[in-house]
């Protein structure tokens, strides 16, 4: 520490006071007189004096201590009688409130409390060098950097945010609406992308995936302009999500869309996945629809059968009349014996001869009275709906079927599972595309799912479905095979609250514990997620206790502040209450990545590349 002596000895406009007494990490310093000014000249440069929120250093032997003042007040020494000053103000001094945060060490600070300071050690001012060192946000020297901003307090002074640290960790991004937190959101990405813009193994292993609630990075160059965006809306069919069907063959996933029931209608979604495995293709599908037409037909039950007919007609194509075009129902050639509980061919004159109640299922007699009747032969027409989901709903009746003839399951109690499931195919269809044939990223890792045309079901169901699977796709991969994954959303209050009335607790429980498994154990898989919301006390505690790393702009709801102080142990208590007055653009960070929390004001981002979504200027627009 030989640097520090001489700076000790040959540069004492430094010096600033010495410590008057120690209480753990809390010291408080008695300032020299004549260190009133905000700047001091040194070698032709300015040197920032000491105010709070400012940092100083204590030399202790060899050691120097870094303190950040917390707090300031005026004292009057009355230990000398009056006569001994020559003035009254000669009385007065300062007293600083200081909390310990480090020590430097050769070129670089390092976080935490080696050893506290003496009585009567000597404060002194950083110089800048030492200003750059603690500033400084670097882990190794062959990490790359990017720099977002300047200090609130020294516009001098750009703070420059390592890469490794950064984005190797989970990111939170709070403030109420107006206060930049979009802005930095897109500003930190921004920058992100533009250092790394020419890298190709940047290009193949790495993917950010924005979920965009409102519209608001969705622009062609927001943030950058190769990317894949994907416009989403329940009104009019736009752009759709390429997924593996296996993505919605999840069980948790389908019963949460079915709101189905844990014990009766849970299991019965169980078997129809494994159903639709052991169904091979089309021809064998239609086959079972057959034999399972020809056993209803065989039933002496007319309730039962006439209910499971009803279930047949859910499945076969539909029976158009070549005249008028209208639809016309499967029942007409069919007719129940009520004497003898029988089905036969209606107005055949032959009801005695129709009798099958008694016939083997393979029997010649049963096989062609079934395949007579109209069931029969739109059975023979079908073929598998395009759209996947439709085709499940169908094996999902035939499973039905099955049950019911087995006596397995009631009917009141598994139909309305698949009633729920059937309301949600047309949002379904404008928003997925379970083809299998293209690819999500399109050759691009960067992707934008812009929401802001979506139903409030499709906003909180789409998010869910593409985070779960990307998560479990990277869960599967070898650790020679892992790459990047970062999950952005903004507003994320819309799917990560648990405070919603909206839906059922279970799909509150599932969507939370999804997000919470990835934001928990994700690390591991090179997965990470960036959260931006107004309400950080709208989200999940669990969520906003993981992240690592923090941009906090202004808050000024009770809630939103205290969740903020119970959540984010990295603050200090200068940070937490200059958090109500921040300006808009101003944001405190805290967290892994620096050493202590610091207030920085964002740069600007390039006009072409902000996010769209400034406030609107009310005074041109009435004008």
């Amino acid at each position: 520490m030989g640097n520090n002596n001489e700076i000790v000895v040959n540069q004492s406009i430094f010096r600033i006071g010495c410590v008057l007494s120690v209480n753990g990490r809390d010291v408080r310093v008695k300032v020299d007189t004549q260190k009133n000014l905000s700047h001091i000249i040194y070698k032709g440069s300015l040197v920032k004096n000491i105010t709070v929120g400012g940092y100083i250093k204590i030399i202790k032997g060899f050691s120097a201590i870094i303190a950040k003042v917390e707090s300031e007040q005026v004292t009057e020494d009355s230990s000398q009688n009056e006569k001994s000053y020559s003035s009254y103000e000669s009385k007065i001094y300062r007293i600083l409130g200081v909390s310990l945060l480090g020590y430097l060490d050769s070129d670089r600070f390092v976080k935490g409390v080696k050893e506290l300071p003496l009585i009567d050690n000597e404060c002194f001012l950083l110089s800048n060098d030492e200003f750059i060192k603690i500033h400084r946000f670097v882990s190794k020297d062959t990490d790359k950097t990017i720099t977002i901003g300047t200090l609130s307090s020294d516009s001098f002074m750009p703070i420059s945010l390592g890469v490794n640290r950064l984005f190797s960790s989970h990111i939170g991004v709070f403030g109420n609406t107006g206060s930049g937190k979009s802005y930095t959101l897109a500003k930190i990405y921004r920058e992100l992308f533009e250092s790394y813009k020419n890298s190709q193994n940047f290009s193949n292993n790495s993917r950010f995936l924005f979920v965009d609630f409102n519209g608001e990075y969705s622009g062609v160059d927001v943030m950058v302009s190769n990317k894949k965006i994907y416009n989403l809306s329940t009104r009019a069919k736009k752009d759709t999500l390429p997924l593996p069907k296996e993505t919605l063959l999840d069980l948790d996933m389908l019963c949460i869309f079915a709101s189905a029931t844990e014990k009766t209608q849970r299991p019965f979604i169980s078997r129809c996945i494994e159903f639709e495995k052991y169904i091979q293709d089309e021809y064998h599908f239609k086959n079972l629809l057959k034999k399972y037409i020809i056993e209803i037909l065989c039933m002496s039950d007319k309730q039962k059968s006439e209910l499971l007919l009803d279930y047949v007609e859910q499945i076969v194509p539909k029976r158009i009349d070549e005249n008028t075009g209208e639809e016309t129902g499967l029942r007409s050639d069919v007719a129940f014996h009520d004497t003898n509980w029988y089905y036969y061919i209606a107005g055949s004159g032959h009801a005695y001869q129709n009798n099958i109640k008694n016939t083997s299922i393979d029997g010649n007699s049963n096989y062609e009275f079934a395949k007579g009747t109209l069931y029969y032969q739109q059975a023979e027409q079908y073929t598998d709906p395009d759209n996947f989901i439709e085709k499940f709903i169908k094996v999902m009746y035939l499973r039905l079927i099955r049950d019911l003839l087995d006596n397995r399951a009631m009917n009141e109690h598994i139909a309305p599972a698949i009633n729920k499931l059937k309301s949600v195919i047309n949002d379904i269809e404008k928003l997925l595309d379970f083809t299998d044939n293209r690819d999500f990223w399109d050759g691009r890792n960067i992707a934008v799912i812009n929401l802001n045309d979506a139903n409030q079901d499709a906003k909180k169901m789409i998010p869910l479905l593409i985070a779960h699977h990307l998560y479990k796709d990277h869960k599967k991969k070898k650790d020679d095979e892992l790459s990047y994954l970062n999950i952005i959303i903004d507003e994320a209050h819309n799917i990560l609250s648990y405070q919603s009335n909206r839906e059922s607790d279970t799909w509150k429980d599932y969507r939370l514990e999804v997000f919470e498994e990835i934001i928990k154990e994700g690390r591991k898989f090179g997965v990470f997620m960036t959260i931006a919301s107004q309400r950080p006390s709208d989200i999940s505690t669990t969520i906003i206790s993981q992240l690592h790393n923090y941009f906090i702009h202004r808050l000024v709801n009770d809630e939103d502040l205290d969740k903020v102080g119970r959540s984010i142990s990295y603050l200090d208590r200068v940070s937490k209450e200059s958090l109500p007055i921040l300006s808009t653009g101003v944001c405190v960070i805290a967290g892994q990545l620096t050493e202590m929390p610091i207030v920085v004001q964002i740069d600007e981002i390039e006009k072409k590349y902000i996010p769209k979504n400034e406030t609107i200027d009310i005074v041109s627009r009435w004008s």
